[in-house]
């Protein structure tokens, strides 16, 4: 059952990744060579990357942290890169030099993950990890707030703004060749991670009895989730619930052992946001709004029945 469910996600991912190629603002069609270089393939490139490495994070983290409700967005690396980008926009980098914002989105992402594992020191276990990243998303979240009450003019308050709520629309290449390889980076780390992900199901003491290196998994899976998770929001913004959401429509498919759930997971997280890309996209004909609503917004109101469910189920 395991590996017709793999083979029915990859073929999924297929299909929903055509189909970003074909969708568009007009409904379904063969677009130009222009359009399907330029507008087309960079969003469903980013769809993908973006969405794995969301799915793949949240299976690593709910399995190293053992916490059912772990997501990407805990360890506080995504609200560094927006942090870092938002500065691009406050400064006026991004209107003068357009990588600037991917660029410091991702400068963003690696001072977060330094200062992640410096906060949670060298002895690090599940509660200092989580801890460390609670400490660190609430700094970001204060310096977030900060930068847009000081923000210089109202144009760049509205393009800050519009830029946290997350999206795909209007990236290029050059996003792509950008923040590719250090996600791409980031799915190896995390991959390589399920033998010891198996042990530490079992509990820490235990792991550590099996021959696990607690302290050192949850570094590599930190670095794994900050290249993977960080590199993401560099590019895209804001967009949540994706990481949360994924393992757990997966484990009924794919069993509960948390090293057997990660391509899955990785496969699961691309087919969902390319899906919600394509939903964003055709809401204006089907919903008849002005403007297709922001990515990270839908995101949002498809994962919060979920979490209201997952919670339900795991309290005690």
């Amino acid at each position: 059952m395991r590996y017709r469910a793999s083979w029915a996600l990859a073929g999924s991912v297929s299909v929903l990744f055509v189909l970003s190629l074909l969708v568009g603002p007009a409904g379904f069609g063969v677009p130009s060579l222009p359009i399907l270089t330029e507008l087309r393939l960079p969003r469903a490139l980013l769809a993908l990357l973006v969405g794995g490495g969301l799915g793949l994070s949240g299976a690593v983290l709910q399995g190293a942290l053992r916490n059912p409700l772990a997501d990407p967005g805990l360890l506080g690396v995504s609200g560094c890169a927006a942090l870092g980008a938002v500065l691009a926009f406050y400064w006026g980098l991004a209107a003068a030099f357009a990588p600037a914002l991917p660029l410091a989105g991702l400068a963003g992402a690696g001072l977060g993950c330094l200062f992640l594992l410096a906060f949670a020191g060298r002895a690090m276990s599940g509660p200092a990890l989580i801890l460390a990243g609670v400490a660190l998303s609430a700094l970001a979240a204060a310096l977030l707030a900060l930068a847009l009450t000081l923000a210089p003019n109202p144009f760049a308050l509205a393009e800050i703004t519009v830029w946290l709520m997350g999206g795909l629309a209007d990236r290029s290449l050059l996003h792509v060749a950008m923040a590719a390889p250090p996600m791409l980076v980031g799915w190896v780390v995390l991959l390589r991670l399920g033998p010891r992900l198996d042990g530490l199901a079992l509990g820490e003491e235990v792991a550590a009895s099996l021959g696990v290196r607690v302290a050192g998994t949850l570094r590599v899976a930190a670095l794994g989730v900050a290249l993977a998770v960080g590199a993401g929001a560099a590019v895209a913004g804001g967009i949540g619930f994706v990481g949360l959401v994924v393992p757990h429509l997966l484990r009924p498919l794919l069993g509960e052992r948390p090293g057997g759930l990660l391509v899955g997971a990785l496969l699961g997280g691309a087919a969902l946001l390319l899906g919600a890309d394509l939903l964003a996209r055709l809401a204006p004909l089907l919903f008849g709004l002005s403007q297709e609503p922001p990515l990270g917004v839908l995101t949002a109101l498809l994962g919060a029945p979920f979490l209201v469910r997952i919670a339900r189920r795991v309290a005690p």
